[in-house]
């Protein structure tokens, strides 16, 4: 994924902007070494470590990890592909915030390469678009293709409904003990084109493949679709749908599980335009 890294904390920063309740679901403690994957630019591995735990921010994009360790040099970060990243040590546990369901490719390798990552009784704790997040948006995209003649855009995103991931979960060698799947809907505060600015974004990957004439009329054509379910007067609305999950690490063999931080009572889920 090639993000506008100059913009990603800037126009459209609201992504990490709402990972504290996540960070009070994780409960990291002090000494405690945890992997942030897929951490962008830093903000979510800052909220861990500030906890007082060991972080290691592990992200596929060389320019987000750079400006991750610019922004917060006192922690470690590694280029790394979800997929099949190792580590030397096992970890105590493993987050994710709104970086999941970027990892399409086999999310079967990535709950693999996750479990083999933690130490038996090590915590999974992640959020992640769930089934229906951007429906609307998703449904104005793949109109306006059609309208102007184009194949399906490239959807780069994985949105799975709670009793799949938690079959994926669950065959992976994880026991789940938190699961949460509500609507968000947020405010596009940073994108004034709302849901044109919104596909320039995250979807960059499917307009790269439009003509180039054509891309200013398709997204007007975009906001012309989505405008009747998602903008309001106070601003345009996003339909986001999250997926909250809190898992452990099944023990090698029979026996009581290793002792751990237990992990912590999340708050309700608020408000996070982020995709």
């Amino acid at each position: 994924m090639n993000w506008a890294v100059t913009t990603y904390d800037s126009a459209f920063g609201y992504v990490s902007a709402h990972g504290a309740p996540l960070v009070d679901l994780l409960d990291p403690q002090p000494g405690e070494r945890i992997i942030d994957l897929g951490c962008g630019t830093g903000t979510f591995a800052a909220e861990i470590a500030e906890r007082g735990a060991e972080v290691l921010g592990i992200d596929g994009s060389p320019e987000m990890l750079a400006q991750a360790a610019a922004q917060h040099p006192g922690l470690s970060f590694v280029v790394g592909d979800a997929h099949d990243f190792t580590t030397t040590d096992p970890f105590d546990a493993v987050a994710s915030n709104a970086a999941l369901h970027w990892m399409t490719r086999d999310p079967d390798a990535v709950i693999a390469r996750v479990h083999a990552a933690l130490r038996p009784g090590g915590r999974f704790v992640g959020e992640l678009g769930g089934a229906g997040n951007c429906a609307e948006l998703i449904v104005a995209m793949q109109t306006a293709w059609r309208v102007f003649g184009l194949g399906e855009p490239e959807l780069p995103w994985y949105f799975p409904s709670p009793a799949e991931y938690a079959k994926r979960l669950e065959d992976g060698g994880f026991t789940l003990r938190l699961l949460e799947h509500a609507d968000r809907p947020s405010r596009m505060t940073e994108g004034p084109n709302g849901a044109a600015d919104w596909v320039s974004a995250y979807a960059p990957r499917a307009l790269a493949d439009v003509p180039p004439e054509l891309v200013e009329p398709l997204l007007a054509r975009i906001n012309d679709l989505a405008a009747p379910a998602l903008r309001r007067e106070s601003g345009w609305v996003a339909d986001y749908v999250r997926l909250r999950f809190a898992a452990v690490r099944k023990p090698d063999r029979a026996g009581p599980m290793p002792d751990g931080p237990p992990l912590a009572g999340g708050p309700g889920l608020g408000t996070d335009p982020g995709l």
